[in-house]
């Protein structure tokens, strides 16, 4: 009887550890992981930001999904952001690259950089099967890397996760 205990203690722990690990990686416990400015500075920020015929735009990578990232207008709040697919007829996205390639020279290398993306919005929705979502099309003709590492994206408490959706206005 004590062995069969003693062996199942192994897998309790792991399944402990686990446990532990999923609820930090929503985004339901500990220090945020993004680092970044102050609610007060990340607001001055946007207050003062250009203004123009371009879309500001986070890379949001989250691994087996086609969603590109977030879109806002000048000056707009990242709670008014939308998810968007990108449409690359004339652009290419600035990952398109090979999603087995080595680390910083693949698709979502650039997870959370900072965009000014030029283009407009196609009026179509396409369904992303991955993340079960209908989001908008957003047609891609030019982008230029504002920040490649502007920290939190929504609140200074935001945590990223590579494989699931954590980060939500």
């Amino acid at each position: 009887m004590l062995n069969i205990k003693l062996a199942a203690l192994p897998a309790m722990s792991l399944l402990l550890c686990q446990c532990a690990i999923s609820s930090s990686a929503r985004g339901s416990g500990g220090p945020p992981n993004m680092g970044g400015p102050t609610m007060e500075e990340r607001n001055a920020t946007i207050a003062s930001e250009d203004i123009g015929n371009f879309y500001y735009g986070r890379r949001y990578y989250v691994q087996n999904t086609r969603f590109w990232g977030y879109l806002r207008s000048p000056r707009q709040s990242a709670d008014k952001a939308e998810l968007v697919i990108m449409r690359e007829d004339r652009k290419l996205n600035p990952d398109r690259l090979s999603e087995d390639g080595p680390l910083g020279k693949n698709y979502g290398f650039d997870q959370n950089y900072e965009y000014q993306i030029t283009g407009k919005y196609t009026g179509e929705t396409a369904y992303e099967p991955n993340s079960n979502q209908f989001l908008p099309v957003f047609l891609l003709m030019e982008y230029e890397v504002i920040d490649t590492n502007p920290g939190w994206f929504f609140s200074p408490a935001d945590h990223y996760n590579p494989y699931s959706i954590t980060l939500l206005p």
